[in-house]
């Protein structure tokens, strides 16, 4: 337990620089595209403090503790009919989080290489920045309401079925829960897993 309350603290900043910059991926990657919502809703901004969710930053503290950190900030408020071309760039914005936080864990790995002869301790730190933000990657990838999966997964399927298929947000939560204590959960596990243990090359 000492211990992963240690990996907590450092796995802390890490946590928030990726949900911030996750947020500000989808609000920016909007705004290019054509709506302002996020700009003008005060949300396009690195300030930590505009995208504080306290349920996802429980879970966050929860989770870590239970050895997986993830968790979530307050969503970024994107009106996909202002965008230009909806279908398409519904997918763009919704892939933008989970692109945001594939480079701060990429980045991280480079610098984990760098330093792991030279510099172990900043090296595992920067470990647990890659596995943390791979993951958050990762799990925000799963098709299910509310994660950006199931809309890249809508933006595909046919207007009727996507239709049919937002309607399961109102239940996103708990379908998320039975997701998590599910073996397709443990599936996704064994595929972070082996990506962990390919790029930082454990055994």
């Amino acid at each position: 337990m000492v211990e992963r309350l240690f990996n907590l603290i450092l796995a802390a900043p890490f946590f928030i620089l990726g949900i911030v910059l996750h947020e500000y991926a989808h609000g920016w990657v909007a705004w290019k595209l054509g709506d302002p919502t996020a700009k003008y809703s005060g949300r396009l901004t690195l300030d930590p403090r505009a995208h504080f969710d306290p349920l996802g930053a429980l879970m966050f503290l929860i989770s870590a503790l239970m050895g997986i950190g993830f968790g979530w900030a307050k969503p970024v408020p994107v009106n996909f009919y202002n965008l230009r071309n909806p279908r398409r760039d519904t997918i763009l914005v919704s892939l933008a989080g989970a692109g945001a936080n594939i480079l701060i864990a990429f980045s991280c790995l480079l610098i984990y290489h760098l330093f792991k002869n030279s510099v172990p301790p900043l090296s595992k730190w920067f470990a647990i920045g890659f596995v943390l933000n791979l993951f958050l990657a990762l799990f925000n990838l799963v098709p299910i309401p509310p994660l950006d999966g199931s809309k890249v997964l809508m933006a595909i399927l046919p207007p009727r079925y996507a239709y049919s298929y937002a309607q399961l947000e109102t239940f996103g939560f708990i379908i998320l829960f039975i997701f998590i204590i599910s073996p397709f959960f443990d599936i996704l596990i064994g595929i972070f897993q082996r990506l962990v243990n390919l790029f930082l090359g454990s055994p």
